[in-house]
């Protein structure tokens, strides 16, 4: 999606379809998306980089004194909703954002991941490729419009109508997605009822990023056109799979995919096995920007399909990073962990940050784990050197403040916040009681 607009493809664009509203969006610590919408009469104050907003106002991003933070428009993000009114169309312009001295803001997470892609090149690798696949559920609304828990349909993994009534629904969200420019790979039924999976193209870390933010809101806007709420949420129903976001990833030496060796038994170069080495070095460390909710670990969970182990395998889908079978320009490793509530901005970075770190310091990949990790018991597990990733929100906290590689890929600035914000979330959820202690406790005490 990455188009190379100028100012004056954008001023013709907005002519020719009747664009009247912008939106100059970014992303705030904890991954959702925050715009300031104005009239396209300030176009040409946006792309001159002279729209202000408050950044007090933003979830760990500065305090009330330094306020002023200033949008600057990424051009190639240039895009028009499909959907529009009678009043014309809105279109949007991704920023990143910087202070009132001309400096890039250290906290804002786009910034942060386009810091860790310039550690990358100045390793030698032209580009950071990221084909990620979000899941997510469609619930019904109530009469107020309320969501609900109540799914839509009783399709299961790959399902065709008329079993999944949401493959109307799905349906239209590729359409609108692939007028927007997202090149689809596949959309498909999950295991779970109400359960979907849309894949897009691989592309640069950024971009990848960028297309996650434009895909969930897409994703959430044409839901409710079908009286519908698609949540995110890793895990809104208890017995059923939960919703991911495997991470595709491989690193590029100018057309070369540097993850490939022909000569390899697995066609795995040396930098792709330590960057294996890394990712699985540092899982204990990032699961807290990967999976950074109170419910991300109710989806991390034996029996359901997603990964607490942390091992790798070319053969079984059990283990944190599985190998794909495609060699050449596909080869890639895939992180099984990460969940669609991550900043994907953040998520990125923590991934790449923890490859390059395997790399430099050429850390030994471990041997593969064939076998079904769910099926071992804990002494087997430890005997094959099988770590765990953290069973809730505070052990990941917990080993994310301890990785001087992650704080330093994340910034002081966005790991205070970051880790300040989640903490007060994990005490909340653990003074809060739940339905579940009182369907215990409450008649029989």
């Amino acid at each position: 999606m990455n188009h190379g607009f100028s100012r004056a493809d954008i001023g013709r664009m907005v002519e020719q379809q009747n664009v009247r509203y912008l939106r100059l969006q970014f992303t705030d610590l904890l991954g959702v998306i925050k715009n300031v919408e104005v009239p396209i009469s300030q176009l040409h104050k946006a792309l001159d980089n002279k729209i202000m907003f408050d950044g007090s106002s933003i979830e760990g991003f500065v305090r009330i004194e330094e306020s002023d933070m200033y949008l600057y428009p990424d051009l190639n993000t240039w895009l028009v909703f499909p959907w529009g009114s009678e009043h014309g169309k809105v279109a949007r312009l991704i920023c990143d954002i910087y202070m009132p001295d001309g400096k890039p803001f250290s906290g804002d997470p786009r910034g942060i991941l386009k810091q860790t892609v310039t550690q990358a090149q100045a390793m030698g690798y032209s580009r950071f490729n990221v084909g990620p696949e979000p899941e997510f559920f469609l619930f019904k609304l109530d009469e107020q419009g309320n969501p609900t828990t109540q799914v839509n349909d009783n399709g299961s993994y790959f399902d065709l109508a008329p079993v999944d009534l949401g493959e109307n629904c799905r349906r239209e969200i590729v359409l609108v997605l692939e007028e927007m420019g997202f090149e689809i790979e596949a959309s498909h039924h999950e295991v779970a009822i109400g359960q979907h999976e849309i894949d897009f193209k691989y592309t640069d870390a950024v971009t990848a990023a960028d297309n996650i933010m434009t895909f969930k809101l897409v994703v959430k806007t044409v839901a409710r056109q079908h009286g519908l709420h698609a949540t995110f949420m890793p895990k809104p129903l208890f017995g059923i799979n939960g919703s991911g976001m495997h991470c595709h990833q491989s690193l590029f030496r100018g057309e070369k995919n540097a993850f490939f060796d022909e000569k390899d038994e697995l066609g795995l170069s040396q930098d792709a096995r330590h960057y294996l080495a890394g990712i699985l070095a540092h899982a204990r460390g990032f699961a807290a920007v990967t999976n950074p909710t109170v419910n991300s670990y109710k989806r991390l969970v034996p029996g359901y399909e997603a990964p607490c182990y942390i091992a790798w395998s070319a053969k079984n889908r059990s283990p944190l990073v599985r190998v794909p079978a495609s060699r050449g320009l596909s080869t890639r490793i895939e992180l099984r962990n990460p969940d669609p509530t991550c900043n994907p901005y953040l998520a990125l970075s923590a991934m790449l940050a923890s490859g390059l770190d395997g790399i430099r310091r050429q850390l030994p990949l471990a041997d593969p784990i064939n076998r079904n990790i769910y099926v071992l018991n804990e002494i087997e597990r430890e005997r094959a050197g099988i770590p765990s990733l953290p069973a809730d929100l505070k052990e990941a906290l917990d080993e994310l403040i301890q990785d001087s590689v992650l704080r330093e890929a994340l910034g002081v600035h966005a790991l205070t916040h970051f880790v300040e914000a989640k903490l007060i979330e994990w005490d909340m959820y653990r003074t809060s009681v739940s339905e579940w202690e009182r369907d215990q406790y409450l008649s029989t005490y």
